[in-house]
């Protein structure tokens, strides 16, 4: 039974393999790159921390120089959501987007793309939890963001 079990696995995978099939995060799939873009965002609480995200999903490894530049514009908007009896809001709801470009300092065709990241955080009477629900929505934002600008690089750069 485990001889059969182990012929079984290994035409499989010989099956696949001859296929073509290259995972998405595999090192054939352009994670290597990923680890050699430079990521550009604006100077301000959100470029940051998208920057960082960004950074992180990639790998960034600052010993070895970029082969992209990555440029993101980031516009956000604040939208107040239910209200109490003193006209305050209850939730606000934070929608941020970012436009991205993927330039080879090669030279060649840049890849772009625009992602939307949409969520909601509670509305709190105190000031400084207000600030920190704000400042921790720009956070779970900017890993949407990342995640999804990843995911659209990794498929854009699979296509080369």
């Amino acid at each position: 039974m485990r001889v059969v079990a182990a012929v079984l696995a290994i035409t499989a995978a010989t099956l696949v393999s001859a296929c073509g099939f290259t995972p998405l995060y595999g090192d054939v799939g352009g994670s290597p790159v990923l680890s050699r873009i430079a990521v550009s965002t604006p100077d301000d609480r959100l470029g940051y921390r998208l920057r960082e995200q960004l950074e992180d999903a990639f790998g960034r490894s600052p010993g070895q120089p970029p082969l992209y530049r990555l440029e993101t514009q980031v516009e956000q908007d604040r939208i107040p959501l239910g209200r109490r009896i003193d006209d305050t809001a209850t939730r606000y709801q934070l929608t941020v987007r970012a436009a991205w470009t993927l330039v080879s300092l090669s030279g060649g065709e840049p890849l772009s793309g625009v992602e939307t990241a949409t969520l909601t955080y509670a509305a709190a009477d105190q000031p400084y939890a207000a600030i920190a629900a704000q400042q921790d929505g720009e956070e779970r934002a900017a890993a949407e963001l990342s995640r999804l600008i990843r995911i659209d690089i990794l498929r854009a750069l699979s296509g080369r």
